[in-house]
């Protein structure tokens, strides 16, 4: 069984920064990328970031371009989003998520394994 734990999550105010980490564990798989999505009650799940796991390649979407930057551990099985200027709409629950296929990093069903999710708050 494959678990993904994220951790990191919490309140900052805006301007402010956090680090999520996100670690797999369980049995070995092949990564082909892991990434991070995040979603707010009433709204669907969305692409933050994504990192090839063999080589490293980076994906992010438009709204965190410049301010969140995605980074792995291949050694700890460990994947990181280090998130800057944090705004109020950055208020989310973010989830780490693993895929073993190739494929396009975007789309959430192409994931195969989720964690629980972290709740990150940008708040005055």
């Amino acid at each position: 069984q494959v678990q993904l734990v994220e951790s990191g999550g919490g309140l900052v105010q805006p301007g402010g920064s956090l680090r999520l980490s996100c670690v797999a564990s369980g049995r070995t798989f092949n990564k082909n990328a892991m990434a991070w999505f995040r979603q707010t009650p009433g709204k669907e799940r969305e692409f933050v970031a994504a990192i090839n796991w063999a080589i490293g390649t980076t994906y992010y979407e438009d709204f965190v371009k410049g301010r969140f930057t995605i980074s792995r551990d291949n050694a700890e099985n460990t994947v990181y989003l280090q998130m800057n200027s944090l705004q109020p709409e950055d208020t989310a629950l973010y989830y780490c998520a693993a895929q073993t296929r190739g494929g396009s990093v975007c789309f959430p069903d192409l994931y195969d394994y989720w964690g629980q999710g972290t709740q990150v708050t940008v708040s005055s």
